[in-house]
């Protein structure tokens, strides 16, 4: 096979970042791949062996009594994340593209204001304005909708992860907004004006005529959403609870424990985390083949 020479070009010039990325991603494979294993010289433990996988997926241990109830909580609140995220990027992408007039720069920079802020930063702000003694519960009590800010709904650190979920919305949707409008905006109105003169109505179009056509797109920032929140922690630490906790959150506190012996356990449920994303990557790219 010939390669011509601006590919073969670019290729060189692409060498040097390759090299690095690929040895950092091969020796961080190595450590966490080998250590699950249990495989901890500086503690003198040198046998290869399954077991941290089997203390965690056998439930006999206290991270295997944790780790289904953490998996579950972790799909939970990546899942619905990234599905609302998905759902309200697109409807907002479409009424911007479908305006008399192009979406102006001042509507833009307010849409992705939030994106310059870090992510521990407006956890910080939800939780300063959504817990029962923060500001809007303040205010309710102030103005005499609730009797004491205690009665205000709990909205952070509960059970079913509601605060999480409401960061990462927040967070997501000006990102996968800009996805969706840049694949739009190369499409032109052309599709949805032929499927509004043969009698679609605004729903349809979207189903039928916008959907396919950012689907691609969508689907990939979707699914950098979805690894993304399924391995963070320091969100889920700060608005979560003791119980359940997220897999990223139980890693790193098995990883850091005072018992070394505890490190396997925590490198073995980031594999596993890396299990689960690596799954849904490929079963996503399935779907777009067969779609095609």
């Amino acid at each position: 096979m010939r390669v011509d020479r601006p590919t073969l070009r670019r290729w060189l010039m692409l060498t040097p970042a390759l090299l690095v990325t690929g040895v950092l991603f091969g020796v961080s494979m190595y450590y966490g791949i080998s250590q699950s294993l249990g495989y901890l010289p500086f503690i003198g433990a040198t046998r290869v062996s399954l077991d941290a996988y089997a203390s965690v997926l056998g439930g006999a241990t206290p991270a295997g009594r944790e780790f289904w109830a953490a998996l579950g909580f972790s799909l939970w609140v990546t899942g619905i994340s990234t599905l609302l995220s998905a759902v309200a990027a697109l409807l907002l992408a479409v009424a911007l593209s479908h305006r008399r007039r192009p979406a102006h720069q001042a509507t833009l920079l307010a849409l992705n204001a939030n994106l310059a802020l870090p992510h521990m930063v407006w956890a910080i702000a939800l939780l300063l304005l959504l817990a029962q003694s923060g500001l809007i519960a303040r205010i309710a009590a102030a103005l005499g909708l609730i009797a004491t800010p205690a009665e205000f709904p709990v909205l952070v650190r509960d059970q079913a992860g509601i605060g999480i979920i409401l960061h990462y919305v927040s967070k997501e949707i000006p990102f996968l907004v800009l996805i969706v409008l840049a694949v739009l905006r190369t499409q032109g109105h052309a599709y949805a004006e032929v499927a509004t003169t043969l009698g679609a109505g605004p729903w349809m179009r979207v189903w039928r005529v916008t959907l396919p056509l950012v689907w691609p797109g969508l689907s990939a920032g979707a699914l950098l959403v979805f690894a993304f929140i399924f391995g963070a922690y320091e969100v889920p630490a700060l608005l979560g609870v003791s119980y359940p906790r997220v897999l990223a959150v139980l890693a790193l506190d098995y990883f850091l424990n005072a018992d070394l012996n505890r490190r396997a356990e925590g490198m073995a449920i980031s594999l596993i985390m890396t299990v689960v994303v690596v799954g849904l990557g490929l079963l996503v790219r399935r779907i777009d083949g067969s779609e095609r």
